[in-house]
């Protein structure tokens, strides 16, 4: 059984209502360090909210947010923000700067939150770029890069300040097999090799079951089943049933 003391993350009870919807309500869940949670549920279920929740650029009506020893819902900005460098996060469009060029992008965090110097964030650039197979596109810019390049280089930059917790918002949409596998290798390389803890959000199953040590359905607005993927695949809830047939009837109609 986890206890607090053994939680990177832990969310009790959090609420949120955005324009008179409820769209989370009551959200419980924790997660230990060099896990991978895998967040899932229908679309507009509130997955990419939470982690803006996570990420402390959403407050929730009520409820805890801790990370380690600290609730961001009750720390100052400044204190937040660096909290914050103990965090990354790999966007689902991969939020890169246009006008800058792969290593730039990656460049940027260390130079605004780092005091390092000028040759260990040279450093620190090509070990992040190596890390995701780009040293090659070092100098390229987000243009010139195919959508899998440009989801492995925000994943570079969410590397750069050497984060305990990687947020990813659906790191799989709109990838080839190919690159889709590329990046599920990562994250489970994160954790295997460089002892990253990630929370990812996604409804591409293949991707999730591969990556996932455990996972968390959310449905109108609560956690409805948290458990590992077998749990998952074993549970005789109708929601999940539903979701996870409606997974398998969608591949078997692609093939």
């Amino acid at each position: 059984m986890r206890t607090k003391t053994q939680n990177l993350v832990e969310l009790s009870g959090v609420r949120l209502k955005l324009s008179d919807k409820v769209i989370l309500d009551g959200v419980d869940f924790s997660v230990q360090a060099e896990e991978v949670l895998v967040v899932m549920g229908l679309s507009g279920s509130g997955k990419s909210t939470l982690l803006g929740i996570l990420m402390g650029l959403l407050k929730p009506d009520e409820g805890s947010v801790m990370f380690k020893d600290a609730d961001l819902t009750k720390l100052s900005r400044p204190k937040l923000n660096d909290v914050r460098t103990h965090l990354g996060m790999v966007f689902q469009n991969a939020a890169l700067i246009s006008s800058m060029s792969v290593a730039e992008n990656v460049r940027v965090p260390l130079q605004e939150l780092t005091g390092k110097s000028r040759t260990e964030i040279e450093s620190t650039v090509t070990q992040k770029l190596e890390l995701v197979g780009l040293a090659d596109a070092k100098d390229k810019l987000p243009s010139e890069l195919s959508g899998g390049m440009q989801k492995r280089s925000g994943l570079a930059r969410a590397l750069a300040l050497e984060p305990e917790l990687v947020l990813f918002d659906e790191p799989s949409a709109g990838l080839d097999p190919i690159n889709n596998k590329l990046i599920n290798d990562l994250i489970i390389d994160l954790r295997e090799k460089h002892k990253v803890t990630s929370i990812v959000v996604t409804h591409e199953m293949e991707s999730a079951f591969a990556v996932a040590t455990r996972m968390a359905f959310l449905h109108e607005g609560k956690i409805i089943l948290e458990g590992t993927p077998d749990e998952f695949r074993d549970s005789d809830n109708p929601v999940i049933r539903d979701f996870l047939q409606s997974y398998s009837n969608h591949t078997k109609a692609k093939e």
